[in-house]
């Protein structure tokens, strides 16, 4: 993986600032709770958005692990404080969306630009997982987003206005979803993740303290 090629595409500007980790199997709760827990010390980001944030973000990297043929994935993470901007990349050199969406017969056709638009929508899988990971970081893009891409193959799906738009690209190997929030913004986090689940309370038992809970109300 070109890890120069990320940097300069994503990143071009944070030099030294950045964070990079790669996971697998073994370790990738620990790289979830490390990244959460250094922006949780950020008492300026709004807690909402970090309690929606934390559960996309571990579905992103478990998506790498689950779909994408490969045994490791990367991820490079960056927090502005001035002007409250959170980026994360999590990239894979592995098949890529459209192999994968075609590994269920219903998508066994479908064309790389249709396949990067569909995968971010609610329960579109490979029949490996329940297809919710990316529909819920597009439902936190919709809520705190600045910019949200999902890139694969030579097509990138962006969200812009509101809309999806793909578009030819820079070939990629595998599966790029980067992912820019305000973090100066209130949201309801329960929106995020349709109630289907209580991330707030995953959340705060996870990686806040009884004072810390405390302050929230």
């Amino acid at each position: 993986m070109n890890l120069a090629i990320l940097i300069k595409q994503y990143f071009p500007s944070y030099g030294d600032e950045i964070t990079i980790d790669v996971f697998d199997e073994k370790n990738i709760y620990d790289v979830y709770q490390r990244v959460v827990g250094v922006l949780t010390q950020h008492i300026e980001i709004e807690t909402t958005v970090l309690q929606a944030m934390s559960y996309c973000f571990y579905e992103i990297l478990d998506n790498v692990l689950t779909h994408s043929n490969k045994e490791l994935g990367t991820v490079i993470t960056h927090y502005d404080p001035l002007n409250h901007i959170l980026s994360f990349l999590v990239a894979d050199d592995g098949i890529g969306v459209k192999a994968s969406l075609s590994e269920n017969v219903k998508f066994a056709d479908i064309s790389e630009p249709d396949a990067l638009k569909i995968c971010i929508k609610d329960t579109i899988t490979d029949g490996k997982g329940m297809g919710f990971g990316l529909y819920s970081t597009s439902l936190l893009a919709r809520d705190a987003g600045l910019r949200f891409e999902v890139r694969s193959g030579n097509h990138t799906m962006k969200v812009q206005d509101g809309r999806e738009v793909s578009e030819e690209s820079d070939f990629w190997q595998g599966t790029i979803v980067y992912l820019q929030l305000a973090t100066n913004k209130e949201i309801n986090p329960a929106e995020v993740v349709a109630n289907r689940t209580n991330v707030a309370a995953q959340y705060n038992e996870t990686f806040l303290t009884d004072n810390d809970l405390e302050e929230l109300w």
